[in-house]
């Protein structure tokens, strides 16, 4: 018979699976895919970063109101803690010029095969294929190929089981009314990390899709990044733009929201139009923009955008535009489409110690909590740290 069932067999289920069998728990993790760590390996597809090095206080900053929440799992847990157990499966990390982590192979299959290994040796059964459908009585109920099964965990249970994005990796939303039924109170699910959508002009989406927009800083309301772009067919995706996803949506929620785009941040406005009064000995507008301020392409697209087609004559009114292009965004393209997802299970609904209050015994971690966070090693961290704080409390509970 197993202590702990845990559903969800990403990092934080994986790693809370890991402490408890450490602790001489009988673990079970039930998954509703074929393998389990379908987004981990996801996230290291362009190089996987696990953490962050900047200093603790300022890497907390990063979870915004959720910090506090999440401060005590993450000393408990820091990034310098990660890096150590990573080492500890024989994959050492390098700090990269971002200040970002990475193993030194760069990849997560590594590591996750390490991870699956010392999993075996601690005796953590691993049950794929079964996809969770709430509770009959106090036995788990899961959907498998062979028919319905039921299990009654000894002393716990942890859920472990994501968002909402990327739902074909494993992580649907789904057992968000199977907690609400309960009466655990849930904050909707959004996209977190995502491309917002833009109504682009037909020119511009087939001239520029693909493309990346560099050295720009980006402001929605009081709320600013820089960094870089990528115009796709549908709006911008990237680094700058996930960055402010939840000022984004706070905009969104008032009734409109827009990006303020500065293409060139490292001059001033005053610099930019004194450029802009050098004779233009009959280049076009765009050659003209290209060497009197290293615009590229997609960038003159999107003054063009901002401006609607016609750019202004006057220097000063087009340095004015260049520092503060503005794009009106509709909205996100999709919550099954962003890196991750904001909203889950609310604060106020956990112990301390990641229980729920309306399920005694029950537990859950990682990102079907309500925090977000940006990429960077945080979404990460995160997940590792809460799945390790849900241990704590399992064992804290264990007679």
């Amino acid at each position: 018979m197993t202590d702990v069932a845990i559903i969800g067999g990403g990092p934080a289920g994986l790693i809370a699976a890991e402490r408890l069998a450490r602790a001489g728990l009988k673990v079970a993790i039930y998954d509703r895919m074929a393998s389990v760590g379908r987004k981990f390996l996801m996230a290291g597809r362009g190089g996987l970063n696990l953490t962050h090095s900047e200093p603790l206080d300022k890497f907390l900053t990063r979870y915004g109101d959720a910090a506090p929440h999440l401060e005590p799992a993450l000393r408990a847990f820091s990034p310098d803690d990660l890096r150590a157990w990573a080492a500890e499966l024989g994959e050492e990390t390098f700090v990269g010029s971002s200040g970002r982590v990475f193993p030194k192979s760069f990849k997560a299959s590594p590591l996750l095969r390490g991870w699956l290994r010392r999993l075996e040796s601690l005796d953590v059964r691993v049950h794929t294929r079964h996809v969770w459908r709430g509770w009959n009585g106090d036995a788990l109920v899961f959907a498998t190929p062979d028919g319905v099964v039921e299990i009654i965990p000894r002393h716990a249970t942890l859920l472990a089981l994501g968002g909402a994005s990327w739902p074909k990796l494993g992580s649907d939303g789904g057992w968000v009314p199977l907690l609400v039924a309960k009466g655990v109170e849930v904050s909707p699910l959004a996209p977190s990390n995502s491309g917002i959508a833009i109504a682009w002009s037909d020119v511009f989406r087939t001239r520029f899709a693909g493309q990346p927009v560099k050295r720009i800083a980006l402001r929605v309301g009081d709320h600013s990044a820089s960094g870089e772009m990528i115009a796709s067919e549908r709006g911008l995706e990237g680094g700058a733009v996930y960055s402010l996803t939840s000022a984004i949506r706070a905009a969104l929620a008032e009734g409109a929201a827009r990006l303020i785009v500065d293409l060139k941040p490292d001059l001033d406005e005053a610099e930019i139009a004194l450029r802009l009064t050098r004779p233009r000995k009959g280049e076009t507008g765009s050659n003209f923009l290209r060497k009197a301020l290293a615009l590229s392409p997609v960038q003159i697209g999107l003054l063009r955008e901002a401006a609607g087609r016609e750019l202004p004559p006057a220097p000063q009114n087009l340095a004015a535009l260049v520092k503060a292009a503005p794009i009106n965004i509709e909205g996100f393209q999709g919550l099954a489409r962003a890196i991750s997802t904001a909203g889950g299970v609310s604060w106020p609904a956990l112990t301390p110690s990641y229980e729920l209050r309306a399920l005694p015994g029950v537990f859950a971690a990682g990102e079907m909590l309500d925090w977000e966070a940006p990429t960077g090693g945080y979404l990460l961290q995160a997940c590792f740290a809460t799945g390790l704080g849900a241990a704590e409390g399992i064992l804290a509970k264990k007679p």
